[in-house]
């Protein structure tokens, strides 16, 4: 059974205690989080991203370079299908998924009687914790059924993914640290929705010199509600009888920044995620040469750390030891890159021309195999090797 404490709290009793909610006045958890669109956008953006790039299971191979090692019982869990009922594209996207919005990706490790994996199955993060065994001091993992059953399964059985932490074992969830910016979001998508669609505008107060009966007033709100009250019927020109006046006093949303407000929250989501605003759909300041330059700046300072983390778990968790040194996982980038590919191909000619980078140096930099004689350091002036531009050195 799944007994809730105060040091481990179902989501359930955290939002009766008022935990889940932001100084705004709104439950911020990891669901409604995810009605704010910036919000689902780079969450989307992120998981879809790496889930696309493909994951190569490589050979090393001596006394460099690599090729792909499709034997590996690995290669096909990473790069095809990641259980019997899951693409690996949809198991990724998944996991990425759970990293991003609750801090920590699980996924029960499938072996067969030789000790091979041959399945990557996803745990639900809100029921899976990390801990210590009491008596060995190894750390397992404590994940609950969906019938309510709690199970324990060792370090060894668990792909754990863990984002931004201190502790070095869980990751800090995003939701819990952005509350109030997140908050902020969905109280002001809910104030836009309400003026919206129950505001009777023009709206303010009306006042007449004497007092209305009953079965006036009630004639009156029942009048005005018909005639003037949603966003169809906003507008229209207001009639007024027996001395009626009507005075404004609700602020306009413009007056009031809501649009501004609504701006600087993507803004907020944009910076949480380390995504680049016009990839959430905010414009103003974007232009062709510098969405190039962000998109790269996208795939090396928000993309490649995730595939970092990708790629060390699984070489902690799904590879033997003895397999370590022989393969190794991962991901392509190489897609993600071409739109420079002319700045790195200039970058390389001025490496390749003055000496310090050799044809197999740039070739494994591109992700391709090195080529016979592809060792040799060529300096400038007619391209001859470093060694034999000393002796002629000398000889003069």
């Amino acid at each position: 059974m799944n007994i809730t404490t105060l040091s481990n709290p179902d989501r359930w009793l955290v939002e009766e205690l008022g935990g889940g909610k932001a100084k705004s006045g709104v439950v911020v958890n990891e669901q409604s989080a995810l009605r704010v669109t910036a919000y689902l956008a780079a969450v989307k953006i992120i998981s879809e991203t790496v889930a696309s790039l493909p994951l190569i299971v490589y050979r090393r191979l001596q006394p460099r370079g690599k090729e792909r090692a499709p034997d590996h019982p690995l290669y096909t869990v990473l790069h095809d299908q990641a259980n019997s009922e899951m693409t690996a594209y949809q198991f990724r996207e998944t996991l990425q998924g759970h990293i991003l919005n609750w801090g920590n990706g699980y996924a029960e490790i499938e072996r067969d009687g030789a000790g091979r994996v041959i399945g990557l199955w996803p745990l639900l993060p809100d029921r899976t914790w990390p801990e210590r065994d009491p008596e060995t001091r190894r750390i397992r993992y404590r994940t609950t059924l969906p019938d309510g059953e709690q199970v324990y399964l060792p370090f060894e059985r668990v792909l754990h993914i863990p984002g931004f932490g201190f502790d070095g074992l869980v990751g800090y969830n995003p939701v819990k640290l952005a509350r109030e910016a997140i908050g902020m979001a969905l109280a002001t998508e809910e104030f836009g929705a309400s003026f919206f669609g129950q505001g009777a505008t023009p709206s303010g107060v009306v006042e007449y010199p004497n007092t209305l009966s009953d079965e006036a007033y009630e004639r009156y709100v029942k009048s005005v509600r018909e005639a003037y009250e949603g966003l169809s019927k906003a507008h229209r020109l207001m009639i007024l009888e027996q001395g009626l006046t009507f005075k404004q006093i609700t602020i306009p949303p413009e007056e009031a920044q809501f649009l501004e407000t609504r701006k600087f929250q993507v803004s907020e989501i944009a910076r949480i995620f380390r995504v680049p605003p016009h990839m959430l759909g905010d414009l103003e300041r974007a232009t062709f040469s510098n969405i190039e330059h962000q998109s790269i700046e996208f795939v090396v300072h928000t993309i490649r750390p995730w595939l970092v983390r990708w790629e060390q778990a699984i070489h902690m968790k799904l590879l033997s030891p003895a397999e370590r040194r022989v393969f190794f996982a991962e991901f392509l980038v190489d897609g993600l890159l071409r739109g420079d590919i002319k700045s790195r191909y200039e970058a390389y000619a001025v490496g390749r021309q003055n000496g310090w980078l050799s044809a197999n140096d740039i070739r494994e930099m591109e992700n391709m195999n090195p080529i016979p004689g592809g060792d040799v350091y060529m300096v400038n002036g007619n391209m001859m090797p470093v060694e034999q531009a000393g002796e002629g050195g000398d000889e003069g």
